[in-house]
């Protein structure tokens, strides 16, 4: 996936979306959650900048919208999810390391069973250690190779590759994609879901958006059973995806967020899972790559040590994970992720049982 540029001073207030003069000047920056002054009295701000590392953005965007609902979810002692079935779906090979794979570990290690489903072929990816000799179809070959090993550091069952063009997801046909994730749900009974978010805005990279429309999709028809009738009589059952935690990536998007989810025990977990795919530049054997390129000057970082696995841990855990660390911060945990989360619908109000009741009192004799 493509990544963005980073402003060259780190944004570290709650600045109103529409103080572009405050981003160009880090001077007139307001403290968190203090509206700009730029703002018309009366006007409250509807985004809020989001802090990052110093080391640059990568796994937050630029801007959330909160709302008044926040969740924080923390650690739950046992197997609380024992049974159900997760589904963690990506355009690329790098895209659920990156951005959620925290909650991915946190919530298989609470219970979950989890499939990890690849859409693209990955063919044009950011470029990771590649030779004169590079092409297209190594970089095939090399992303399925990434996608099975993320699927094995996050403790999922089993990975999927779907195949589609990188980058031209968008020419195919997105009722072909969201049927085939309908089969995938009904075979596998996915529960829950972990993807992009379908309601952001700004998303420049096509793959993403693809992926997000078709999954909003397919998890409601997985459910309705006039949709490809066929699948139930070769032995399927009805889906019943009840859960979706939509990730937010756009950098200038209004991203709205509504539960964060404690990843402190898990960012081991989610480091391994970025040093796994090798075909993308951010991470993989950035480490070993860095560590090379000193001894050739003469030189060494203490902080890559002394063997090439901890080169490349290190470096993706103190690099990379810098966006987690400081969004962790604001809700007083070590390191966060941030989603747009709906739950099951019987996690409200009982509408059904609330009708029965009123009917029961109201209903007079004719």
């Amino acid at each position: 996936m493509k990544r963005r540029k980073f402003l060259g001073t780190a944004v570290t207030g709650g600045l109103a979306l529409g103080d572009a003069a405050a981003l160009q000047d880090p001077g007139r920056m307001q403290a968190a959650g203090r509206p700009s002054p730029a703002l018309p009295p009366g006007v409250t701000p509807s985004a809020y900048t989001v802090p990052h590392s110093e080391y640059g953005a990568s796994t937050t965007p630029d801007y959330f919208v909160y709302t008044n609902d926040l969740v924080i979810e923390r650690n739950r002692p046992g197997k609380p999810h024992k049974g159900k079935v997760l589904a963690a779906i990506q355009a690329h090979s790098d895209d659920i390391p990156i951005f959620c794979a925290g909650t991915v570990a946190k919530l298989i290690d609470e219970g979950y069973t989890g499939y990890l489903i690849r859409l693209s072929n990955d063919e044009s990816g950011p470029v990771g250690n590649r030779g004169p000799g590079w092409t297209l179809g190594h970089g095939v070959l090399q992303s399925q190779t990434d996608n099975d090993a993320v699927a094995k550091a996050l403790g999922c069952k089993k990975a999927f590759s779907l195949g589609y063009q990188n980058h031209r997801m968008d020419e195919d046909a997105l009722i072909e994609i969201r049927g085939r994730l309908i089969f995938l749900f009904r075979l596998l009974q996915v529960n829950t879901i972990l993807t992009y978010d379908p309601y952001n805005q700004y998303e420049e990279n096509p793959d993403h958006s693809v992926v997000s429309n078709a999954v909003q999709g397919a998890c409601w028809m997985a459910g309705e059973e006039r949709d490809y009738p066929e699948h139930f009589k070769a032995g399927l059952k009805l889906g019943g995806v009840r859960e979706k935690y939509y990730v937010g990536r756009a950098a200038q998007g209004h991203n709205t967020i509504n539960r964060i989810v404690d990843i402190s025990s898990y960012i081991d977990v989610k480091v391994r899972a970025n040093v796994a795919y090798k075909d993308k530049g951010s991470a993989g054997d950035a480490g070993l790559r860095l560590k090379q390129a000193l001894a050739k000057q003469g030189k060494k970082l203490p902080l890559l040590g002394d063997d090439d696995d901890t080169a490349n841990f290190n470096y993706v855990k103190h690099f990379m994970m810098g966006d987690n660390r400081v969004l962790g911060a604001q809700y007083g945990v070590e390191y966060a992720e941030a989603f747009h989360y709906i739950g099951p619908s019987g996690s409200g109000p009982n509408l059904r049982e609330n009708r029965r009741k009123y009917i029961d009192t109201h209903a007079v004799p004719l």
